[in-house]
């Protein structure tokens, strides 16, 4: 296995789908910038919809890590940026449906989580960003 997904004992739980630690075995990093819910032709996916981008977010995730050579068990950590404080219940719904599809029952990869006022376009709700070890 290339990254091991920890939890430590004696330190509270995640409070969602996370591990606290990430341990990669050697080898190279990529730092995949945030992803969005463009199609292939740069085309905006449900704006303003958080819920129906997620899909998206990880599907686009899913083909630059295909790209590369990984997969997201080779997802060391990611960085959610989320539209608003409305966006976070949508977004935690979304999330589940597709993590079950790349994650199953877990392990889950760090997570950070941000709150913010905008991203590039005014109807992206999510942006996701990853960092991943490289098989």
């Amino acid at each position: 296995m290339s990254v091991q997904y920890l939890n430590p004992e004696g330190y509270p739980r995640p409070a969602g789908r996370y591990s606290h630690v990430a341990i990669a075995e050697p080898g190279r990093l990529a730092f995949i910038a945030g992803q969005v819910a463009v199609d292939a032709d740069g085309v905006l996916q449900a704006p303003g919809d958080t819920a129906s981008q997620m899909p998206v977010v990880f599907r686009n995730l899913g083909t630059v890590l295909e790209k590369i050579g990984a997969s997201f068990a080779d997802v060391l950590e990611l960085t959610t940026y989320l539209v608003g404080e409305d966006s976070r219940q949508p977004w935690m719904e979304a999330r589940d449906a597709v993590y079950a599809e790349h994650y199953g029952e877990g392990p889950y990869p760090p997570n950070t989580l941000l709150i913010i006022s905008g991203l590039a376009h005014p109807d992206m709700k999510v942006e996701i960003s990853a960092i991943v070890r490289l098989p």
